[in-house]
């Protein structure tokens, strides 16, 4: 009878130690990503790079789903109420993750406490273009055509809390000037309408515009960073066209729901920055106009808590807001 007591035992141990080492296995099914945007936008062909990377040399299988919406609000709180478990993340971005709770008085997440930052993925600046037909060449043209008949030019932008939306904010601001904001619910159909003739500026990522801009599709009028884009070296900053001081980029991050284990971020992270280093993300990201950033899960926590002040103040001092 001790002897069966003791293998009972040692079988039951063994059974256990199989049963956790299995709870352990991660991921050991398809992990579902979701793009807070539509297809075919800046954000989209980022975010579908970096899971092919990670998939392929991980052997994991995405599968991409795209949740457009209230600046991608939508999407983002999505992930937020998903399961801890690791197979839902989302690529979010500045606009979701550090303007939005200050922008919009009833946001249904809190990015800080709701959750789980993985890693930085890349940075890109913004980039202000008309038409190839349109009049305006500079940001003194369009000042001045504002300024003689206020509000009568609409500019666009992908979305209401989008760091784009900002900086269109910003621009009226230090230009004293008023024009007319048109959101959409994603860059595509914006090119599509300015392209067209329907709106008279396209606010937005060098990534979303950057081909459109090559093509000749587009005129480049200046770009948001403190310095040039490496990509535009031709377009000047908002800086030199008058406006000192102007600074707006928008970043693009990895996270999930809060609550993630410590071991899964770290799987996921380490899988994420192998995703960067790989040649064929840093081609496509330098074709779209994006600078890829790594990082670890801490300072992609610090950037979006240090980002939410900054643009917190950003938001009041434009007086924007959305119910």
């Amino acid at each position: 009878m001790k002897f069966l007591r003791h293998a009972f035992t040692a079988l039951l141990m063994g059974a256990c130690a199989l049963h956790a080492g299995a709870a352990q296995a991660y991921p050991d099914k398809p992990i579902r990503l979701i793009v807070p945007f539509p297809p075919g936008g800046g954000t989209d062909a980022l975010a579908r790079q970096v899971a092919t990377e990670m998939g392929a040399l991980n052997g994991w299988t995405f599968v991409i789903e795209n949740r457009p919406g209230a600046g991608g609000n939508l999407g983002v709180d999505q992930a937020a109420k998903a399961a801890p478990d690791g197979y839902t993340l989302v690529i979010g971005q500045t606009s979701n993750l550090a303007i939005n709770p200050t922008l919009y008085s009833r946001l249904p997440y809190d990015p800080e406490r709701d959750l789980t930052p993985i890693g930085l993925v890349a940075e890109a600046p913004l980039v202000l273009v008309v038409a190839s037909n349109s009049p305006y060449r500079t940001l003194a043209d369009v000042v001045a055509a504002s300024k003689a008949k206020p509000g009568s030019l609409d500019v666009a932008t992908s979305g209401n809390g989008t760091v784009a939306h900002l900086a269109t904010e910003m621009f009226q601001k230090a230009a004293g000037i008023r024009l007319t904001h048109v959101p959409y619910k994603g860059a595509a159909q914006g090119s599509t309408d300015l392209i067209g003739g329907q709106i008279d500026m396209y606010m937005s990522s060098v990534p979303t515009l950057i081909g459109h801009i090559r093509s000749g599709a587009m005129r480049a009028l200046a770009v948001t960073s403190v310095q040039r884009s490496d990509d535009l070296p031709d377009v000047p900053t908002f800086a030199e066209s008058g406006f000192k001081d102007f600074d707006a980029v928008t970043w693009f991050g990895l996270a999930g729901p809060a609550g993630l284990r410590a071991d899964v971020v770290r799987t996921l992270n380490k899988a994420l920055i192998g995703a960067l280093d790989a040649p064929a993300t840093r081609k496509l990201f330098q074709a779209q106009g994006a600078a890829v950033r790594g990082s670890t899960p801490e300072a992609f926590a610090t950037l979006i808590h240090d980002d939410r002040i900054r643009w917190g103040r950003i938001v009041k001092d434009s007086g924007a807001r959305i119910d």
